[in-house]
């Protein structure tokens, strides 16, 4: 597996067309990888997440193959300046272990499944809009994922929604609504094998569309 960091020129009006639209994305992001490319005999996706922050936005990838990014550079990057930077991801992966505590970063599209009325065969997936939803919706997944969220200073859960949108768009002629949530936080590893999993293959719905992925940081002592 390979990460990849990607920074986009939000400057570029190419960027900014790419930027409003998931599935022009989702394109540019497939395109990184040759459609002959082997199945990866170890499992895990494509994964990929962009991140804003005031003055930068950052393209994060998660690969079974290394991407070629040369498009994504000539079209919303810096060509004479800036490429892109990929790791080797299975270092860290290796790292992993039962007790330990990191930091976290997850977009996601949190969802719940209804019928519609009493008499319905099928259940209907809606989105979770609320902070409250959206963060229950995360905790109730946490243990099939490996991982705890220990309790902060004010005895809540140590995370937190830093960033949520609707993204809309059309996908084969039918209107699509995606709610996201950007979860920030701590988590405890409790079973490793089961937190690799979620970190190569992702967490929740709407993975083509930017989420799903989750990345750790080491966690920063005052």
């Amino acid at each position: 597996m390979h990460l990849t960091r990607f920074e986009i020129n939000p400057s570029r009006r190419d960027a900014r067309a790419l930027l409003a639209s998931p599935q022009k994305l989702h394109a540019a992001v497939m395109a990184a990888f040759p459609t002959t490319a082997p199945a990866p005999a170890s499992g895990g996706r494509v994964l990929w997440r962009v991140d804003r922050q005031q003055h930068q936005v950052m393209l994060y990838l998660v690969s079974p193959h290394r991407p070629d990014l040369t498009h994504l550079v000539e079209q919303v990057g810096w060509p004479t300046t800036h490429t892109w930077d990929t790791r080797d991801y299975q270092p860290l992966l290796d790292t992993l272990a039962a007790g330990q505590e990191w930091a976290f970063r997850l977009k996601a599209n949190p969802t719940g499944s209804r019928r519609k009325n009493p008499d319905a065969t099928r259940s209907q997936r809606f989105g979770h809009v609320t902070v409250a939803q959206q963060t229950d919706w995360l905790l109730t997944r946490t243990e099939r994922h490996g991982f705890t969220i220990p309790t902060g200073e004010h005895k809540e859960p140590d995370v937190a929604v830093r960033g949520r949108e609707n993204l809309s768009f059309t996908r084969q002629g039918a209107d699509v609504t995606l709610s996201t949530a950007v979860f920030e936080g701590h988590l405890h590893i409790t079973d490793p094998d089961a937190l690799r999993a979620a970190l190569v293959n992702g967490i929740g719905p709407a993975k083509g569309y930017g989420c799903g992925l989750l990345t750790l940081a080491p966690v920063r002592r005052a």
